[in-house]
């Protein structure tokens, strides 16, 4: 499949927007089953008073996850468009979302339309608007921040962008605290299969250890398959940010004082395998690179799904307090189990476009990226 010819630089800002605007959509529909007229009007919770019990966390989250909307929303407009217009224009659109997605949650049982969260969601919009319109230009913009090291570090082309995407979203389900380092794909679960094997210590550490090493050679090797030259940076980054991603899920969601609750034995020493086993596979021609992302890619999916439970992860218990951060859940845990097919897809098709026009010395091959 031959990649698209070179395009005049666009802003990456709407893209963007779109996908988040998507990805919130999710979240606020989750899980998106039972629905049902209750009867009452649609609109008729904008009118209702303060409500009994507060959450002040799920408040600052409704807040915290409509403000990159608002700044994209901002950063996505006409350049030649008022400081105020573009702030006014973003907010709006992001408060029309939010009405939206509020008033259809009034036909799901498992949730509950609210003037709170509405006033939370446009707040956010508002400040994410302000940023926006402030430096969204000169972040996402032709000649931004963002597009110049899109440009110095990716492949060009919607192939370029449609794995920095990819890349993103497995960054998100990382923020899943339920799973574990680096694991996704997990259809079991999903489709609520239940475990074939029983757990055993020793049989949860192997499977673990092998689930990390194979999870690390794949994500590496797929971010240096759509990075320009043999710089190994941006494999690095995407290896630390992941780190970090479940961390932070660790230590939001689950315990502050034990955000490294993730580095469970197998983990640590699937680390150490899977980055011995990613040094040298960076040298490799990337025909090469392509099979071996490919393999560890489909390896780690069957591990994640053939992986005993273990009993001694509470997360979900941890959990139960928070509404919002529930459905957030619901998205990562999604993406998180869909992403592998969808990045081997992608693969599978990076792969044989450099296979039938790239053929030749590597250096060649590059050289032509």
């Amino acid at each position: 499949m031959p990649l698209m010819p070179a395009r005049p630089a666009h802003s990456l800002a709407r893209p963007l927007a779109l996908a988040y605007a998507l990805l919130v959509a999710y979240a606020c529909l989750h899980p998106l089953t039972g629905w049902r007229d209750s009867g009452l009007p649609p609109f008729d919770w904008l009118w209702a008073p303060w409500p009994k019990y507060f959450i002040l966390e799920d408040f600052i989250f409704n807040i915290v996850g409509y403000l990159p909307l608002g700044l994209l929303f901002a950063a996505a407009l006409p350049a030649n468009l008022a400081f105020a217009r573009k702030v006014m224009t973003a907010t709006l659109l992001a408060g029309l979302l939010s009405l939206g997605l509020e008033a259809t949650q009034n036909f799901l049982p498992a949730r509950i339309a609210s003037n709170l969260d509405l006033g939370g969601n446009i707040a956010g919009a508002l400040i994410g608007a302000l940023f926006g319109a402030r430096w969204g230009a000169a972040v996402f913009g032709p000649q931004g921040r963002l597009h110049r090291w899109r440009t110095g570090y990716v492949i060009p082309g919607r192939t370029g962008e449609v794995g920095l995407l990819l890349l993103v979203l497995w960054l998100l389900g990382q923020l899943s605290a339920t799973d574990l380092l680096f694991s996704s794909g997990d259809i079991r679960s999903l489709l609520d299969i239940p475990t074939p094997l029983p757990f055993r210590a020793e049989r949860f550490i192997a499977f673990d250890t092998a689930l990390t090493a194979s999870a690390l050679v794949a994500v590496g090797l797929f971010t240096r398959c759509m990075t320009r030259g043999a710089n190994p940076l941006p494999v690095v980054l995407v290896l630390v940010l992941g780190v970090g991603a479940k961390a932070l899920a660790t230590w939001a969601f689950f315990s502050p004082a034990a955000p490294l609750a993730w580095l469970t034995p197998g983990a640590g020493r699937g680390l150490l395998i899977g980055s011995a086993v990613l040094l040298p596979c960076l040298l490799l021609p990337r025909l090469a690179q392509h099979a071996i992302a490919g393999t560890s890619l489909l390896l780690a999916t069957a591990l994640v799904n053939l992986i005993p439970e273990n009993p001694y992860l509470p997360y979900e218990r941890q959990l139960a307090g928070f509404s919002n951060v529930l459905n957030f859940h619901g998205l990562t845990g999604l993406v998180d189990s869909l992403w592998p097919y969808v990045a081997l897809a992608y693969l599978s098709a990076l792969g044989l476009w450099r296979g039938e026009h790239l053929g030749g010395p590597p250096a060649r091959a590059e050289r032509r990226l």
